[in-house]
């Protein structure tokens, strides 16, 4: 994904009743920053400003829009607005709260309810580097509790006719108490790329499905459920999974499958590797039947001893049909 290069606002600017304190974050789509409101509780707010499309000096407020630009910047701001009143509507503990909106400095701002914690991609990191860098195993009753209440936010996303498009461990948050929360949708990213392929891929290779290689293949739950397996995956290995685009070329995947046979359950491991199925088809057929399996007492915990033959396709495809991952109408 893009770097963002636009300066961010200056700490201390008042805007819209807000107070700017600093930046936590950035990307090639958008600025977030920590504000305290007009009672002084802390509040995230999200700036849209795509790199690619507009330019903002320090010392500016307004960003600098290229005429060829305005065009699609306008479709991304549209999708940016709609996305966050859709998510407005949505009032569930494992998605991001959404508290205002507002335009200022010719482009749109998400005001969402801040707590304090850390990102599942942070956590991550911190068990890597414990580790020395040779990557760390975080523990299947984590993946387990984690993923059932990330299921729980997609599913309500979902049923909410909204798709994430842009899941991965840094955008799920993980609350002092540990309880995830489903930060950053890119959909207005995914309409922007639509429109404009010209632009860098508005993706994270590795958690991106193979449906948004493919200009007009159509999207759905079964991106999201890709996407979803891929972060369980970073979990279980310490990083991402090899690229959908490369994996068409030559799947590696397998043979690292192979290696957390012991480590993790055979459940888990099947429920993770159908979702990260090239075939969209192929996937689990809902965030539910994947919620299942994560609810599911494993019937064999492996702790130690030696990695057991990897079943062949159609082993793996009937120990995921006893666990309902392909039970259709979920």
């Amino acid at each position: 994904m893009a770097a963002q290069n636009n300066a961010p606002l200056p700490e201390g600017l008042e805007i819209a009743g807000y107070r700017i304190v600093k930046k936590i974050a950035s990307g090639g789509f958008s600025i977030v920053y920590l504000a305290y409101d007009a009672e002084g509780c802390a509040v995230a707010i999200k700036e849209y400003l795509p790199s690619a499309l507009a330019l903002r000096q320090p010392g500016e407020l307004a960003p600098i829009i290229a005429r060829p630009n305005q065009p699609l910047f306008r479709i991304g701001l549209k999708c940016f607005f709609e996305e966050g009143r859709a998510l407005a509507r949505i009032n569930h503990p494992n998605v991001v709260r959404i508290v205002n909106f507002f335009r200022a400095n010719d482009t749109v701002y998400m005001v969402m309810a801040y707590e304090s914690g850390q990102s599942l991609q942070e956590h991550i990191a911190r068990s890597n580097s414990k580790s020395g860098g040779k990557g760390s195993r975080l523990g299947e009753g984590f993946i387990r509790k984690t993923f059932d209440g990330v299921c729980r936010g997609l599913r309500e996303t979902h049923a909410n006719k909204l798709l994430h498009l842009d899941l991965k461990p840094a955008n799920i948050y993980l609350r002092s108490d540990g309880s995830p929360i489903l930060l950053d949708f890119g959909a207005a990213r995914q309409a922007v790329g639509l429109d404009a392929p010209m632009l860098a891929p508005m993706y994270t290779p590795g958690f991106a499905p193979p449906d948004l290689y493919v200009k007009g293949l159509a999207l759905g739950p079964w991106s999201d459920i890709y996407s979803l397996g891929a972060a369980m995956y970073a979990c279980m290995t310490g990083a991402p999974p090899q690229a959908a685009d490369a994996r068409k070329l030559d799947d590696k995947l397998g043979a690292q499958f192979d290696k957390l046979a012991g480590a993790y359950s055979p459940e888990l491991i099947a429920m993770v590797r159908a979702c990260l199925a090239l075939d969209p088809m192929a996937r689990p057929q809902s965030v539910f039947a994947v919620q299942k399996v994560l609810q599911a007492a494993p019937v064999q915990l492996l702790a130690t001893g030696p990695a057991p033959a990897a079943a062949p396709a159609g082993g793996l495809r009937a120990l995921l049909g006893r666990i309902g991952v392909f039970k259709r109408g979920d």
